[in-house]
């Protein structure tokens, strides 16, 4: 079990190169399955997410080739449909295989999918997206089975704009014959990266970024070259660090507009944002104000970034609210800042946090991705050393996350 050791550290300082989106990058890997040719995916971060992506693209025949941020997929082979739950098991992204399988070969059987514990997160509307397609399937020993004789365009509007079931509803969408239109669907950045890699690779994709998306179908795919985006929960992360810590840090590689929500907040509670381009510059005197947040899907301010805002607020003389409309399990991250002598309250999928001016170190538990991000931000403002367990998790969501503190000044060590 690795563990990231984090000592309270003096304000951060200097740039950093933000990597490239993991929620992006792992859809798009397994589009790639659509184009049964060869495509090059650029600007991937180094993480075990997309490693165990790379690992099930492998296992259905495609050949994958690495070399340090590009990533080759040449899907020609593919010889198989089904996905084992070891692979399955252990991403939630597992099961956005399943519409590109459906849409080529008629059939997938995917093992419903793992990942962090924060919700149930379940596969329903992509189901259901599915079978306004034209597909069936069953669901038996925690597998599910889809299949179809035909799929056929549609008018599907989800009961909730889910970005995993928008994405999954996309692909499957690509190649059926007639017209999709997909409405109440999600609009985050991510879906408009897959949309722009597809339409590259000869998809006719209208209105991502968008709550109305309109497909047209085609008969084939060709492979392509695509650079991911920035990943703006990680530029949101080093964001609030530099802001715990009153530091002084430029970021690059930022899309300034992926971010709005988040540098609103923050300039709310003072926090200085400038914009040069593709770089942005984040300068904090503390303290700072209180305020209150609720996570709303996108432009909303996202749910992977209220725990790390969390952890500011505990610094902020006070009392803020944080409101979590995503996910039932967001706040499992609460009981260890109390453990760093945090002051949180949580009523249902609301937590009042009265902030004290400081925290100080302890051993903690990351319980999830997000969580772990929260104690690394809360530990570089904590008086003393806090050492924070199960740190695998951060290997999932932050690429070179040690050296990129580090870089700032940061004083932090991950221990094997």
């Amino acid at each position: 079990m690795s563990r990231f050791i984090v000592n309270s550290s003096k304000a951060l300082s200097g740039e950093v190169c933000v990597s490239g989106s993991k929620n992006s990058a792992l859809p798009i890997l397994a589009s790639c399955i659509l184009t049964g040719g060869v495509s090059t995916i650029k600007n991937v971060p180094v993480l075990s997410d997309i490693e165990i992506m790379c690992t099930i693209l492998s296992h259905l025949g495609c050949k994958i080739n690495r070399v340090d941020d590009v990533i080759t997929v040449d899907s020609s082979n593919v010889n198989c449909t089904a996905v084992p739950f070891e692979l399955t098991g252990k991403i939630r992204a597992s099961f956005l295989v399943a519409g590109p399988l459906l849409a080529r070969f008629g059939r997938a059987e995917v093992s419903l999918p793992g990942g962090c514990t924060i919700g149930t997160r379940p596969v329903d509307l992509h189901l259901k997206g599915f079978s306004d397609l034209g597909a069936e399937h069953i669901i038996k020993d925690g597998s599910v089975s889809i299949s179809c004789k035909e799929l056929s365009g549609a008018r599907i509007c989800l009961d909730f704009p889910s970005v995993g079931a928008t994405q999954n509803i996309i692909m499957a969408a690509v190649l059926t014959k007639g017209q999709t239109i997909i409405e109440n669907c999600a609009s985050e950045p991510e879906i408009v990266d897959l949309a722009d890699f597809l339409n590259k690779c000869g998809a006719n994709i209208k209105g991502a970024g968008t709550d109305k998306i309109v497909i047209d179908g085609t008969n084939s795919l060709k492979g392509c070259t695509h650079t991911i985006i920035p990943d703006r929960i990680e530029a949101g992360t080093l964001m609030v660090a530099s802001a715990v810590t009153a530091g002084n840090v430029t970021l690059k590689n930022v899309n300034y507009s992926h971010l709005s929500s988040v540098i609103s907040k923050l300039t709310e509670i003072g926090v200085c944002i400038t914009e040069f381009g593709s770089d942005i510059n984040i300068k904090c005197t503390m303290p700072v104000k209180t305020t209150s947040i609720k996570t709303m899907p996108f432009p909303g301010f996202p749910t992977d970034m209220q725990s790390q805002i969390a952890a500011l607020f505990c610094f902020i003389n006070g009392t803020s609210v944080i409101t979590e409309t995503i996910f039932e399990n967001r706040f499992m991250y609460v009981p260890e800042l109390i453990r760093m002598n945090a002051d949180i309250k949580v009523d249902g999928r609301t937590a009042v946090i009265n902030g004290k001016g400081g925290l100080v170190g302890a051993e903690v538990n990351a319980t999830d991705l997000r969580a772990g991000a929260a104690l690394v931000v809360a530990g570089l403002a904590a008086k003393g050393k806090t050492i924070i367990n199960n740190a695998d998790y951060l290997k999932r969501g932050y690429c070179n996350f040690e050296d990129k503190l580090k870089k700032l000044g940061a004083d932090v060590i991950i221990e094997e």
